[in-house]
């Protein structure tokens, strides 16, 4: 049996204040195994994307706790969990979130050389050749399409050797060609590399893919249901 990655403890958050207050996540229980995929779904404002950003210590829970590879974040000040995200956790948005004046190189490596990693060009160099980029990695975002721009983003997702990817809505700015290969790319890294991914998605086809499907229902899981043919993988 694989070992814990992930443990949440009654996990309960709510945003924004008074009258505008939304009870976010309601009381969430969930346990992750190292090398699992789990597609987190469900409609519009359930809490999935929420629970996501919990996951990847960008948002803090107003009670109950949240264990990643058996550190406590919700123990740790921002600065710390801060640290710790950066080196353990990639993260892959919809938007892409590069920086325009930046080149692909630069995009993946001024990340890792802000947080003293050595030789962060070489590092930025080998992700991006490891993504189908090594010709472009003196382009600008600008000049790239929107699949390439996602490529970088995973490229400098993984540069840091994260033992955990999350991915929130990966393909969703996509074509559909475009979005299947972006999914093989995040499917095959996660399987080459042997770390544990979690996605977010309202494409059911993507959600298939994982291990596992967790369903948001209201900020509470209402299903979890395990892909029976896969669990040998992480077993």
């Amino acid at each position: 049996m694989a070992k814990t990655i992930i443990e949440l403890k009654r996990a309960d958050l709510t945003l924004g204040s008074a009258a505008a207050s939304v009870h976010v996540l309601k009381g969430i229980d969930l346990t992750i195994r190292a090398g699992e995929s789990v597609g987190i779904v469900g409609p519009s404002g359930s809490g999935k994307s929420t629970l996501l950003m919990v996951l990847a210590g960008l948002e803090r829970l107003d009670s109950g706790e949240i264990n990643i590879s058996d550190t406590p974040l919700h123990a740790l000040s921002e600065d710390q969990v801060a640290d710790f995200r950066g080196r353990n956790i990639g993260i892959v948005f919809q938007s892409f979130h590069l920086i325009a004046n930046m080149s692909a190189l630069e995009n993946v490596a001024v990340p890792l050389e802000l947080a003293n990693v050595q030789n962060p060009f070489e590092i930025a160099r080998r992700e991006l050749k490891a993504v189908g980029l090594g010709d472009r990695l003196n382009h600008y975002p600008g000049q790239l399409s929107g699949g390439e721009q996602q490529r970088v983003a995973i490229a400098r997702a993984l540069a840091p050797s994260p033992a955990l990817l999350i991915a929130d809505e990966p393909t969703g700015n996509l074509d559909a060609d475009t979005g299947r290969q972006i999914a093989d790319l995040l499917f095959s890294k996660q399987a080459e590399r042997g770390m544990t991914l979690l996605l977010v998605t309202h494409d059911a086809s993507l959600a298939r893919r994982c291990m596992r499907q967790i369903r948001v229902r209201s900020g509470q899981i209402e299903g979890d249901d395990a892909i029976v043919r896969n669990e040998a993988a992480i077993a």
